[in-house]
């Protein structure tokens, strides 16, 4: 397996050139792009002060003249820039390429990772897989694939995008996407295990976790639950807000299950890494938090029409307390379902910052080869506040580290657990 978005990276040529007449008219026509759609796709008028035509007449003439890539992108940019808003981008070609690049295959490798201190940390393997056989354990480093040294590759990433919320979920997915392949395959990777020694593998790549799952034209996708009593209180858990048909029940009975005769101390919703889906599911997981009517999670508003993401409150709900854990890869409805609860006093939300990614964005190729991604809706949460390019700011943040997964521990896990604790103590 040959991993293209790694590659691409590693072999960026450092030199700079005067642009031929014909670089310089894509350049021109990637900047009337760029404008054209925002002044098209934009849900309000633009932002006070701002005036989009007079920002078209003074930065045009630079994109025209621009000897190199480098100016050019800085006009785009600078456009941009004006708007004072996130998810608006011009994306280099070679990164493009690895952000853009589709997993090639749905076999993966049996493993999850995140991006703890600028290094690929595996963060959960999944029981029986061929990854787990071949002794891949949480806190190992990945530190190559396919022998390409992810160091540069994440460094590269960390630069592009380090103005931004979504910096790790970009990386990490980036890092996965390197890592898939036809199922039966193999992918050649270089670990660094506990005690510092690399690992070489070659670990097969296996069908996704959970149950195939398809809606509308959307890709099909693989959706797992999971549900289990942890130190008395419950622990919900599930991969993205999709297949409502079978984890909306399932959901249910866990949250019942917690209300009989001897309820749950509490309850926890681990979203880590879940990057949302089907934002209607989440009105309706709320409603068993939520007793008093006419509440709502928040709104989005696009071009033309205005989605409220009322609360359905159940006969009976859950009222004890409610903790929901979240990392830099918690995105889009999940986003929406936890910042709406903490608004409403309802959750208490214990991890990292999300990844501020709540809005739909597109990402397109310019003419000239760059991306460009640009946001299409604006989201105001219930407390009056926008996600995008923000994030749900967690109530207490606990990082997940590499000697914690080394040493079999969740402390952001044992944060929400020890919160309940205390909140039981306190009756």
């Amino acid at each position: 397996m040959k991993p293209p978005l790694l590659a691409a990276l590693l072999t960026i040529s450092l030199c700079a050139a005067d642009l031929t007449p014909a670089q310089q008219k894509l350049n021109v026509d990637s900047f009337e792009y760029a404008w054209k759609t925002i002044r098209d796709k934009m849900w309000d008028p633009m932002p006070a002060g701002v005036d989009w035509k007079q920002i078209h007449d003074e930065l045009l003439p630079k994109v025209q003249s621009a000897k190199s890539m480098g100016e050019a992108r800085a006009a785009m940019r600078d456009m941009i820039s004006r708007l004072k808003m996130t998810h608006f981008n011009i994306i280099p070609s070679d990164v493009y390429e690895t952000v853009a690049t589709k997993a090639k295959g749905d076999g993966e490798p049996g493993f999850d990772l995140r991006i703890l201190d600028g290094e690929a940390v595996v963060t959960t393997v999944e029981a029986n897989s061929p990854a787990a056989k071949a002794g891949v354990k949480p806190g190992w480093r990945v530190v190559s694939v396919e022998g390409k040294d992810l160091e540069p590759v994440l460094k590269k990433l960390s630069e592009t995008y380090k103005e931004t919320t979504t910096r790790e979920l970009i990386m990490a997915r980036a890092l996965l996407a390197g890592l898939s392949g036809p199922r039966g395959s193999q992918a050649k990777a270089e670990f660094v295990d506990g005690a510092g020694k690399r690992v070489p593998l070659e670990v097969e790549l296996v069908a996704p976790r959970g149950m195939e799952s398809k809606f509308g034209h959307l890709p099909t996708q693989h959706v797992w639950f999971e549900s289990k009593k942890v130190s008395g209180s419950g622990y919900i858990a599930f991969n993205m807000f999709m297949d409502a048909g079978r984890i909306a029940p399932q959901f249910s009975d866990s949250v019942q299950s917690c209300m009989g005769a001897k309820p749950c101390d509490g309850i926890i919703i681990d979203l880590r890494g879940n990057p949302g889906g089907l934002g209607a599911m989440s009105m309706g997981m709320a409603g068993w938090f939520v007793s008093k009517p006419n509440q709502r999670l928040g709104v989005m508003k696009t071009k033309e029409n205005e989605l409220k993401f009322m609360v359905f409150p159940r006969a009976e709900t859950f009222d004890g307390p409610v903790v929901l854990l979240t990392d830099a890869l918690t995105g889009s409805t999940s986003e929406i379902f936890a910042g709406g609860l903490k608004d409403l006093g309802r959750a208490r939300v214990v991890g990292t910052r999300s990844a501020g990614a709540a809005l739909p964005s597109m990402f397109e190729r310019l003419p000239n080869g760059d991306g460009f991604q640009y946001a299409i809706a604006n989201y105001i949460s219930e407390g009056g506040k926008p996600l995008e390019g923000i994030g749900v700011i967690p109530d207490e943040e606990v990082k997940l580290t590499r000697q914690a997964l080394l040493e079999g521990r969740d402390p952001v896990l044992e944060a929400a657990l020890a919160y309940i604790r205390k909140q039981k103590d306190q009756k």
